[in-house]
């Protein structure tokens, strides 16, 4: 019978293969309650503060541990040509590194900064995240990692979708919550309205794929940090263009002076066409929408709630989006 180890049990467990492995002294550690599983703890060692992030092991067994390392080799090359990242302190050529009792776990520098609550970035922060960002996928995207033959996000025909929403709202409905049916109606109307065939002019490439508020740094007047490449993929780099500007620049309805600031930055990093914010969140909104909105939405913790609301936000606003913003 496996033994239910306490946090607390964990961490003693990586600190004495940190200190044994890295020869640092942990004088003092914080608990950072942030992500799913996976525990995460500030460390003040005798060298500075670092970060040590643990695997949980159910989680874990959900990823593929090639792409793992992939993702955090990257990470290690970002940082290295100066993208605002963590440094990831790696042991004799390990990155992952295995505890005495096999917990796997990371060791970062840990980042200063402060998280920025949804569509509260100011018009100097979400600058700067837009230029990091077409900074990222230029690395990613500059011949070092091999293009793939598709994309991780394969967005189903009009129909499947179509089929998708009638079988929501009819779940929905024989749960008796018809105070969700009209948001499922509206995911239903905007997907017949949306023209899906702009989803096959795109462009593939590398991409972060969870550029979100919880994963990003900023001061006063800029970003410190982008966190967490978990999830970093072959897929749309549009994707992350739209999930941070959706995280940042959405409060009641879009700033559109806010996503203007991000794309502004972001162009300085990439070539950008005319409607490419535009075309970002019609695809973000195709292919996130499905996660979001459901006959249990109802009970969504924080997070979740937040991404449903982007979510009827983008299918409430599908036909003016390039109005609204301009042609960006």
């Amino acid at each position: 019978m496996e033994t239910i180890l306490t946090e607390e049990m964990i961490l003693d467990d990586l600190i004495k293969t940190f200190h044994r492995l890295f020869g640092l002294n942990v004088i003092e550690t914080t608990s950072i309650k942030r992500g799913w599983l996976n525990l995460k703890w500030k460390v003040t060692t005798d060298a500075g503060e670092l970060l040590l992030k643990q695997y949980n092991k159910e989680r874990y067994k959900l990823y593929n541990p090639e792409e793992i390392l992939l993702a955090l080799s990257q990470q290690i090359r970002l940082y290295d040509q100066g993208l605002a990242c963590p440094k990831v302190l790696s042991q004799n050529e390990g990155i992952l590194i295995e505890s005495d009792n096999g917990e796997r776990f990371l060791v970062m520098e840990y980042c200063q900064g402060k998280l920025i609550s949804p569509g509260k970035t100011n018009v100097h922060q979400i600058y700067d995240l837009g230029r990091a960002t077409g900074k990222m996928h230029r690395l990613l995207n500059d011949g070092t990692l091999v293009s793939k033959n598709s994309p991780q996000f394969i967005p189903p025909s009009r129909e499947e979708r179509l089929a998708h929403w009638n079988s929501v709202w009819e779940k929905t409905k024989g749960l008796g919550k018809p105070q969700l049916l009209a948001d499922i109606e509206t995911q239903f109307k905007a997907t017949e309205e949306m023209n899906i065939e702009l989803l096959e002019l795109l462009q593939t490439g590398w991409a972060h794929r969870d550029l979100w508020v919880d994963n990003l740094l900023f001061n006063d007047n800029g970003l410190t940090a982008i966190l967490d490449f978990d999830r970093l993929k072959y897929d749309y780099p549009q994707l992350d263009v739209a999930r941070a500007v959706m995280s940042c620049a959405l409060d009641d309805n879009l700033d559109v002076s806010l996503a203007s600031a991000f794309m502004d930055g972001y162009s300085e990093e990439r070539n950008v066409v005319e409607g490419y914010l535009t075309h970002s969140l019609q695809l973000l909104w195709y292919m996130e929408s499905t996660w979001w909105i459901n006959a249990n939405m109802d009970q969504h913790s924080v997070p979740p709630a937040r991404f449903a609301k982007e979510m009827i936000w983008l299918a409430e606003n599908q036909k003016k989006l390039s109005a609204l913003l301009g042609n960006l």
